[in-house]
């Protein structure tokens, strides 16, 4: 019995160096066997085709969420400002006063400040023969296209990205799937193994695609709504400014003189 228990040890830690010695080796293998079909075994069986494609989706996509976050900060402010003119502009004793209390950047003193250098300087040849009420509101009319423009400028990009991303991620998935049509050839027969890696690049650069596409036109509404409130904030405030410049010619304007009474005709 005690002999038997003594052959037993010994054999169980033969057997236990055993494992050991092969653990490296077992380990090793499955390195190199684990997830042969992820991302970055997509990109380097796809070569430089897969990974230039790649690569103009994530460009397209760091510059989307960019045009995002900044619009909505810039929006953010300028709604902020529309709250601020009914407390600051229209409380005050005039509107250069009014307006000097907002931000220098603010697009609301600019549509101010627009409005009263073309009331105040009224005075160069062309414009003289404009009337001085239609020239204010041109020129209001014109600073609140600037703002439009700069509002919207980068939501282009947006659509484009919506329009464009899923499109550009088909390609990729043309490449894969001409690719495992390339190794089932060779092969002679359709093995798992053989289209696999192909195919998983595929649906990879097609999720890829529509991961840049969806949030590039939900960004893209979004902001647009907001633009659309932003604006008719502006356009209101750039009617209250004509009203009060309007307001200020005709109070200013001189009451027509009396008609001089007819002389008594002589006898």
């Amino acid at each position: 019995m005690t002999n038997l228990i003594k052959r037993t040890t010994q054999l169980l830690g033969v057997a236990g160096i055993a494992l050991m010695a092969s653990a490296p080796a077992f380990a090793q293998e499955a390195i190199e066997t684990e997830n042969p079909y992820g991302l970055m075994a997509a990109l380097e069986q796809g070569g430089i085709i897969a990974q230039v494609i790649f690569g103009i989706m994530v460009l397209m996509s760091v510059v989307s969420w960019y045009i995002m976050f900044t619009k909505w900060f810039e929006q953010r402010k300028m709604l902020s400002e529309a709250v601020e003119v009914e407390k600051k502009v229209w409380s005050a004793s005039s509107l250069k006063e009014g307006a000097s209390k907002l931000d220098k950047s603010s697009a609301f003193r600019q549509l101010a400040d627009d409005g009263l250098r073309a009331f105040d300087h009224h005075e160069g040849k062309l414009t003289d023969q404009i009337d001085q009420n239609e020239w204010v509101t041109m020129t209001l009319n014109r600073s609140a296209g600037l703002i439009s423009t700069k509002l919207n400028s980068g939501l282009s990009f947006l659509a484009s990205v919506g329009a464009t991303a899923p499109f550009i991620g088909l390609l990729g998935t043309v490449i894969g799937i001409y690719r495992a049509l390339i190794n089932i050839g060779i092969a002679g027969q359709a093995s798992i193994d053989k289209v696999a890696g192909p195919v998983g690049e595929a649906l990879i650069m097609t999720a890829v695609g529509l991961a840049v596409a969806v949030p590039a036109v939900l960004g893209y509404n979004y902001l647009a709504g907001r633009n659309k409130a932003i604006m008719e904030k502006l356009n209101t405030f750039a009617a209250d400014v004509h009203g009060y410049l309007l307001s200020g010619a005709r109070m200013a304007r001189p009451a027509p003189a009396a008609p001089a009474a007819a002389k008594p005709a002589a006898k």
